[in-house]
Order: structure tokens, then C-alpha cells, then sequence
């Protein structure tokens, strides 16, 4: 089971200047419980379907389908095509799980065309399985990219080119789901009632872990679990709710509206991107109280922004994310004097030490900081950590009272964008 400590928020650790008091937290309870309330009454009313996506066993089964046939394809490179949500939630699959055994996973999320001419030299499509994500079937920079891509495969594999291409997208209209159907794509779907940065648990999720190597089943039974603790109506027991409390009170309580998202360790650098996203769409709807997500990553960005964050202004809050149980990679015993410090230590104890040596350091000055622990990235977990978070943003989008679905703000930046590359082909 995840774990959250919240220690490192509290006044009685970084005094009631800076930090949360007991008497904030009673007067917030009566008020989470209400929510909680809320949020049950509406899922039964068909309302926050992305909740409802890990009960969703014809979705397991179909993605379970074409994984069994892509087994027949020996795929060597799966080259995902998607942005936003589409593309950051595989990212983050991709960076836990793949492996030498899986195939390589190549995340295309950018229509820079240095990079992308650089990928399409380097790909050998004719071990290559194409996955196209769009849920409006119309995202510029996917589907750009996809035909692109789509014609390297053609010119490389002449016989049933069609065959190595997957798309996700809405279940009934949308242009890639029109050619998906006229050219006998196979094509998995994404419910209508689900945006992009909720889709993990929808094919999305389910048919990136699949390619990987790793259990969607068991991704899925982490979420339910986590979706069972979600729903309790005392707040200390409910760490959706409980991190939701937290954000709201340092922001409106305590003047710190940066939320620094930093996980220690590689594998979860996406995460925080992924994180970021989902907050800064969700809630970024007015210029009075929401948070603003700040991506960051450990041990490299201790050596880039620590200093700020420690003796800047006091802006910035911080949500570390770690692995308690990691690959053991051990550093020679013999080493100079000067190192001894470090000889024979583990990789892991370096990395646990960098972390604890910050947090202890943040509140040395008494710097609010909150930590999830997982006891290891395995799929079981990470499902509990996706499902965590997004249902922290229903707390926090009735907490700020803001409708955490639809970006109106993003769409007019889509719509100039396409009027744009309309003038002249009218």
C-alpha cells in the first residue's frame, strides 16, 4: 500500500507561521466528508466516468485481444504517437517498465522536424508496430506525425502495412476513427465521457503496460484498492482526500500556490510531467487561488533550484514521490580515503540519502513538504499512485470550487492554430 506523510506540513514541526495547525485541519473535516459524500452521489450518476474505467472489464479484454495478436507481428519497436495525456501516461509506463525483453517504446509527442526527421531515419519499420492515440481523431501534432509515420511503414513493409497500426480514439466519430474503419485499422476506444488526462486506466494505459511486458489486470486491482481507501469519509483515511487538504490549506492559508511535484528516481521523471498536466488543466481556471505545478526531478534539480527553494521567496511546496524497494547496485568497497563515506554503500542508500538529506534540509528552515512512498514501482503500486492523484483533483476542484473538466482556455490556442494553417487551402 502507498503511504503519505504530511509531517513535514504540520506547525507543530515547521511552526504555525509556515506550517498547517491541528485546529485548520478539525475545521476541514466536516467539509471533506461532505465531498466525499458528493463524489460517491455523483459517480452513481454516471458523473466522473474516469473513476469507473478499472471496473471496465471489456476494456481489459479487448486490449488483451490485440495484445495476443501483436504477438504474432515479432514487433521489435512500438512507436506511440500522442500528446497531453495521450502521450505522457505511456511515457511514464515506459520509463518503469520497459526492459531489454520488452520492445523498445519510442513515445512521439513533438512535430519539431529535426527530432522527428531524426526518428523516422532511425526507426527499422520493418519491426515496427504503430499506435496512434487522438481521442478527437483531430490532435495537429498525433496526427501530423502518425502520417508521417505511416508512410515510412508503407514503403517498408509492402505487404498489409495495416496490420502494424493501432488506433485509440473516440468510439464513434472523429476523422482516425473514419480511416481507421476505411483502411481496417484496428482501433481500440477511449469513452467519450473521459478526457485525455484521465485516460490512463482506458486502453491508453491498459495497451502501452500490455506492449511492455507488464499486468494490466494487476494495474487495475491497484486502482480498485486505492479507489476503496478514496472513498472513506474520515479524512485521515483517505489520502486523496487527506493530500487534496493539505494543497488547499498552504495555498489559501499560507501563500504557497507553487506545488513542486519531485519524484527521486528516473523511472518517475515522466510522472511529473504527467502530474503537472493534470493539475495545471484541471484547475488552472481562474487568476484567484489554484495551484501552479512546478515538475522537478531528484537528485539532479537539488543541484539546479535547492538553493531558491530554500532561500528564495516562500512560494513553493514540495510533494516528493519515492521507491522504497530498488534494484541493487553497489559501489566498490575499496575507494580512497576521501571517499570512504561512500564505499560500499548501495546506489539506493546514496539515492535515500539525498532525499532525506533535502527534506530534513526543508525543514530545517521550515519549508512545507509532503512524501508518497511506494514499497516498489511494480504495477500493483503504480496503479494506487495514478488513481491517487487523480481523485486528489475532485477533492481539490470542489475544495477551490472549480469544474476540473474540459480546458476552454486550450482550445482557442487549437482553434488560431488551425486557422492559421487553413489560409490558403480554402
Amino acid at each position: 500500500m502507498i503511504t503519505l506523510d504530511i509531517k513535514g506540513t504540520l506547525a507543530k514541526v515547521i511552526t504555525p507561521s509556515f506550517g498547517i495547525p491541528d485546529q485548520e485541519f478539525s475545521a476541514i473535516r466536516t467539509t471533506v466528508r461532505r465531498h466525499t459524500e458528493e463524489w460517491l452521489q455523483e459517480r452513481e450518476k454516471g458523473l466522473h466516468a474516469w473513476s469507473m474505467n478499472p471496473y471496465d472489464k471489456a476494456a481489459l479484454k479487448n486490449c488483451t485481444d490485440i495484445l495476443n495478436m501483436v504477438k504474432t507481428e515479432n514487433i521489435k519497436t512500438v512507436v506511440w504517437i500522442g500528446i497531453g495525456g495521450s502521450g505522457l501516461g505511456p511515457k511514464v509506463l515506459q520509463e518503469i517498465f520497459e526492459s531489454p525483453s520488452s520492445p523498445a517504446f519510442l513515445v512521439l509527442d513533438t512535430i519539431d522536424p529535426a527530432s522527428l526527421q531524426l526518428h523516422l531515419s532511425l526507426i527499422d519499420w520493418r519491426s515496427a508496430l504503430i499506435v496512434v492515440v487522438s481521442k478527437s481523431g483531430s490532435t495537429l501534432e498525433t496526427i501530423s506525425a502518425f502520417f508521417a509515420c505511416f508512410e515510412k511503414l508503407k514503403e517498408t513493409v509492402k505487404s498489409h502495412p495495416c496490420n502494424r497500426v493501432i488506433a485509440i480514439t473516440d468510439p464513434d466519430g472523429g476523422p482516425l476513427r473514419a480511416f481507421a474503419k476505411a483502411n481496417r485499422i484496428h482501433a481500440l476506444s477511449i469513452p467519450p465521457n473521459v478526457g485525455g488526462r484521465f485516460c490512463i486506466f482506458t486502453p491508453v494505459g491498459l495497451l502501452a503496460l500490455g506492449l511492455l511486458g507488464g499486468d494490466p489486470a494487476a494495474f487495475l486491482r491497484g486502482a480498485k484498492e486505492m479507489d476503496t481507501h478514496c472513498q472513506e469519509t474520515t479524512l485521515s483515511r483517505n489520502p486523496a482526500a487527506t493530500l487534496a487538504a493539505v494543497q488547499f490549506l498552504l495555498d489559501t492559508r499560507r501563500g504557497y500556490p507553487i506545488r513542486v511535484i519531485m519524484p527521486y528516481g528516473d523511472r518517475l521523471q515522466s510522472l511529473g510531467r504527467w502530474e503537472q498536466q493534470l493539475l495545471a488543466e484541471s484547475l488552472g481556471k481562474n487568476d484567484g487561488f489554484n495551484p501552479i505545478p512546478l515538475a522537478a526531478i531528484g537528485t539532479q534539480d537539488q543541484h539546479s533550484l535547492l538553493q531558491q527553494w530554500m532561500a528564495g521567496p516562500r512560494k513553493c511546496w514540495h510533494l516528493f514521490i519515492r521507491e522504497l524497494d530498488k534494484p541493487r547496485l553497489e559501489l566498490p568497497r575499496v575507494l580512497p580515503d576521501a571517499f570512504n563515506y561512500i564505499s560500499g554503500k548501495t546506489f539506493g542508500q546514496l539515492l535515500d540519502a539525498c532525499y532525506e538529506g533535502t527534506s530534513q534540509a526543508l525543514t530545517s528552515v521550515k519549508r512545507p513538504h509532503v512524501t508518497i512512498s511506494l514499497q516498489r514501482l511494480d504495477e500493483y503500486h503504480v496503479g494506487q499512485l495514478f488513481f491517487l492523484l487523480m481523485t486528489e483533483v475532485v477533492y481539490l476542484g470542489k475544495l477551490y470550487r472549480i469544474d476540473i473538466y474540459g480546458q476552454p482556455a486550450v482550445e482557442i490556442g487549437k482553434q488560431i492554430t488551425r486557422g492559421i494553417l487553413s489560409k490558403g487551402h480554402q
